[in-house]
């Protein structure tokens, strides 16, 4: 035994000597196929049997819970020709506007509607029948953030940055990431001038003082975390701190993270080390760091979705451990979801008691969660 030992030890260091993948590379990363893929599909049964007969989901009036969920459906292999897709394109077709917006104009909320409205329609467009819509929407879009076309200059804590609609004077770290995601499903990329100028306004919702951040809040917390928004006086869903800064809270940090890395940061940036050294130190799947409950199924979709775009096989927290993320979030997932297939939170802030918004979120989380193998060296 010694002996076969020995010659293992040996075998390793030969290995990482001449840098060769350890015996872990190849290894599965992530939740049990057959586990995953049940709740998906009792996930998108559920959301089947709750559509309205109009297409929508839980409001006729607005577009915004029925483009989520259409999208979740969608990003879950529901292909687009099922006939509760097919509703539910429709239904958000009748909020098309003759700005290219797909909003409700009662609700003033149209950066947040026609973004998440073009993810749906967007992931729908195989045949190419949704082209010229998509196109409309992403002008509408470009035309709402707040740039040196609104006379903004860039010194404006707003510049950069996207709301819920013009309608709402300040821009805003989620609405923002929904305008960049919905950007990027158009094609573009960190060279794209309005990436380019959100970078400018990510930047300022971080609390990390530097050449990119010069305002009022930057150096208060300094955590390298990111809160809600700058713009009109400064607001943390987290609230503030005891000197006056704005606390850095889970789900806008791993938004802003991930937004930056779309932009265009690398891994040496000072913005990103800051950002991944807070996601290390308040690494859970349990709640919303900063939060609790408050948002936690917003938080499951965009600490999900991050992850996967860093393209981590582990998230390493600030004790040292290694984390299969993708496992760790599976298995708590699963073992939320309720006997009809669908997901809630007890604590109904931002509409997190309505079932088809947090199921949709759920989804989409499930989406970026997929089996890997292991990649890392």
């Amino acid at each position: 035994m010694p002996r076969i030992s020995t010659l293992l030890s040996l075998f390793l260091l030969t290995c990482f000597a001449h840098g060769l993948e350890s015996p872990l590379a190849g290894q599965t990363l992530g939740p049990n196929t057959e586990q995953l893929a049940k709740a998906r599909l009792r996930g998108a049964n559920f959301l089947k049997t709750s559509q309205a007969a109009d297409g929508s989901w839980t409001s006729p009036e607005s577009p915004g819970i029925s483009g989520l969920v259409t999208y979740a459906l969608l990003e879950s292999g529901v292909p687009a020709d099922d006939p509760v897709v097919v509703k539910g394109l429709k239904h958000l077709q009748s909020f098309v506007q003759p700005n290219g917006g797909i909003y409700s104009p009662k609700t003033h909320h149209g950066n947040y509607e026609t973004a998440i409205s073009l993810l749906a329609f967007n992931a729908a467009n195989k045949s190419g029948e949704f082209t010229d819509l998509i196109k409309g929407a992403e002008k509408y879009l470009r035309n709402l953030q707040w740039d040196e076309t609104e006379q903004t200059p860039s010194s404006d804590v707003k510049f950069g940055g996207a709301g819920y609609g013009r309608t709402n004077d300040r821009p805003d770290l989620s609405n923002t990431t929904f305008f960049l995601d919905a950007l990027k499903a158009t094609g573009a990329t960190a060279d794209d001038p309005a990436v380019k100028n959100a970078l400018v306004f990510l930047s300022r919702c971080q609390n990390l003082e530097s050449e990119h951040n010069t305002t009022r809040f930057s150096s208060k917390v300094n955590d390298g975390g990111f809160y809600y928004t700058p713009a009109a006086g400064g607001n943390s869903q987290a609230g503030n701190h005891e000197n006056g800064g704005l606390r850095s809270y889970g789900s806008m940090t791993y938004a802003g993270l991930k937004s930056m890395v779309f932009a265009g940061l690398t891994p040496d940036d000072k913005r990103v080390k800051a950002a991944r050294e807070w996601i290390s130190r308040h690494y859970t799947v349990e709640d919303n760091p900063g939060l609790g409950q408050q948002g936690l199924y917003y938080y499951f979709q965009v600490f999900a979705k991050t992850l996967s775009t860093l393209n981590l096989d582990y998230l390493v927290d600030d004790n040292g451990v290694k984390h299969d993320w993708r496992k760790e979030l599976g298995d708590h997932l699963v073992s939320l979801q309720r006997e009809n297939g669908s997901w809630l939170n007890k604590n109904d802030r931002w509409y997190e008691g309505d079932p088809n918004l947090t199921t949709a979120y759920v989804l989409i989380a499930l989406k970026h969660i997929e089996p890997k193998a292991v990649t890392s060296k």
